[in-house]
């Protein structure tokens, strides 16, 4: 894990957002498992939509952070992908994929970083992101 995890996170956020994902959220997971620190997690209305937020988290992060996933995972109909940076887990589902899982609800004990924070601790690579 990074130290840098939440910014990392709130940076991914902010991309998603330029990108048009609704309802994103960022779990910090951190104290309540060992799977990662962050989780950030959007909905999508069209699984082309799905499939595009994924693909441009994945150039992006390449390109800004020298990363890629160390795992990704889709469903067969493209209505729930993740991709895998270790720190942090990028949940990408469609609408009514996120209704019905309800990761959020799943994860309740952990703590929300709020829109607010996420967009001041992205702020300085915003420019970056488009």
């Amino acid at each position: 894990m990074t130290e840098n995890s939440g910014k990392f996170a709130s940076v991914i956020a902010r991309l998603l957002d330029n990108k048009l994902a609704r309802d994103i959220t960022i779990l910090d997971i951190s104290n309540v498992s060992i799977l990662a620190d962050y989780f950030v997690i959007c909905s999508a209305d069209s699984t082309t939509q799905v499939r595009t937020l994924t693909e441009i988290v994945r150039e992006k992060v390449k390109i800004l952070f020298d990363r890629i996933p160390i795992g990704e995972e889709s469903d067969t109909k493209n209505r729930w992908n993740l991709l895998d940076y270790g720190d942090v887990i990028v949940h990408v589902l469609h609408r009514e994929e996120r209704q019905f899982y309800a990761i959020e609800k799943f994860w309740n004990h952990a703590c929300t970083i709020e829109e607010q924070q996420w967009k001041q601790d992205s702020e300085d690579m915003k420019e970056l992101l488009f």
